[in-house]
């Protein structure tokens, strides 16, 4: 019986696929858009997106999606959408007082309710009675909301995500300003740090949910059993079409390297112009960076470069980068330099010697040596010609003496 191992039994093991979130950052510059539009308009990548979006949905029925959009000035959820706040006049007195419990109001609880009144008209809130009456009469002036048509040809959550996107799509389009549209850059640091939240708040609730990791070990042998892991898979999808902004390179390297600790893929298709920092971000997370020639064809770049997850990239050659600019930004001027200075303390980069020597980040006395100064111009040495003799040039040819 001794040799009977039953601690089989009790492993838990998951055959599935573990569950895969996919945040893609959308740059929705209207002014690069524009220049775009002959080979790729706007309407056609957000419907060419979606048909990529369902695609992944459809792999697991886990798979969760995020779309970020990094606008001209601003950076807007598209989906899930941004909750609105809500009402005070739909609380009820329940509500009230479970909120007061939590600290989120200023309101004092007596057991009467007559003095709760009193003191609530003299805060100048209202009562339960005028709550009441506030609700009706705002359920009755409140219209229904206009659900889509039913289609019979469409999975259901999928047309929920359409439905979403697109709202959120248009009420952006209808509240950008004419200021922003002569903005040849987006927020993509803003836009990168709400994707990197979002993540790390879902794979906390996952890891509340089901736990992260479950061990099992045996107190007679003290061998552990296999350790079954079911982590969120996450991974950014960045689709640029602007060009590279210097006053976000600080922002955006801070986003890269919480990316990098937190094993998070940063994928860039970069639909046109060139972007220095978004190299390195891909470079430094082993993400995918993939600059198309034929924009047109987003959709084919979509699903074979970018569809497949951290798991499936393993058994396949993903496309790679023949060069990586990795230029940096200087603090300074903010332009991209290929040589500069660098701060021994905080590493701060200049592009020139700062004003007194003074680093313009911490304050420490930067030793430059002797730079700026002349340096020493050493007369070169002339060579002496040597004294040729005679008749050694002349060609003749003496015989050669006899004894």
């Amino acid at each position: 019986m001794n040799a009977v191992d039953g601690s089989d039994h009790y492993e838990r093991e998951f055959n599935e696929p573990p569950p895969a979130l996919l945040t893609i950052v959308l740059d929705t510059n209207p002014h690069a858009w524009t220049l775009l539009s002959p080979t790729l308009t706007i309407s056609k990548a957000i419907c060419t997106i979606l048909v990529f979006i369902n695609a992944h949905l459809a792999f697991n029925n886990t798979n969760q999606i995020a779309l970020v959009a990094s606008h001209s000035g601003q950076a807007r959820w598209l989906y899930p959408a941004t909750p609105e706040p809500v009402s005070r006049s739909y609380e009820t007195h329940g509500e009230a007082n479970g909120k007061a419990s939590k600290g989120d109001t200023d309101m004092v609880i007596v057991p009467s309710d007559s003095k709760l009144d009193l003191r609530l008209k003299l805060k100048g809130l209202k009562t339960d009675a005028d709550k009441s009456a506030s609700r009706d009469d705002i359920v009755k002036d409140t219209p229904e909301p206009r659900l889509p048509p039913p289609d019979a040809n469409k999975y259901r959550p999928f047309r929920e995500i359409e439905d979403i996107v697109m709202d959120s799509l248009r009420d952006l389009i209808a509240r950008t300003e004419p200021t922003h549209l002569s903005s040849h850059t987006t927020l993509l640091a803003g836009a990168l740090s709400m994707a990197l939240a979002y993540i790390s708040r879902a794979t906390q609730l996952l890891s509340e949910q089901t736990g992260i990791s479950d061990t099992v070990q045996n107190s007679d042998s003290g061998a552990s059993s296999k350790q079954t892991s079911r982590t969120l898979q996450s991974r950014v999808l960045v689709i640029s079409v602007s060009s590279d902004s210097a006053d976000q390179y600080i922002p955006i390297m801070n986003s890269i390297f919480a990316a990098q600790r937190k094993r998070i893929l940063i994928d860039v298709l970069k639909l046109h112009a060139s972007s220095t920092f978004l190299q390195q971000a891909s470079d430094a997370t082993s993400g995918i960076y993939l600059a198309p020639e034929a924009p047109s064809a987003l959709l084919q770049y979509l699903m074979v470069a970018f569809l497949p997850d951290q798991t499936s990239r393993q058994h396949l050659i993903s496309p790679t980068q023949s060069s990586v600019d990795f230029r940096a930004a200087c603090f300074c001027h903010k332009n991209v330099v290929d040589v500069g200075f660098v701060c021994s303390i905080c590493l701060s980069i200049f592009c020139e010697p700062p004003e007194g020597a003074i680093c313009l980040t911490c304050g420490t006395h930067l030793a430059l040596g002797n730079y700026g100064a002349k340096p020493a111009v050493v007369p070169k040495q002339k060579k002496k010609k040597k004294k040729k003799a005679i008749g050694s040039n002349t060609g003749s040819r003496l015989a050669t003496p006899q004894p």
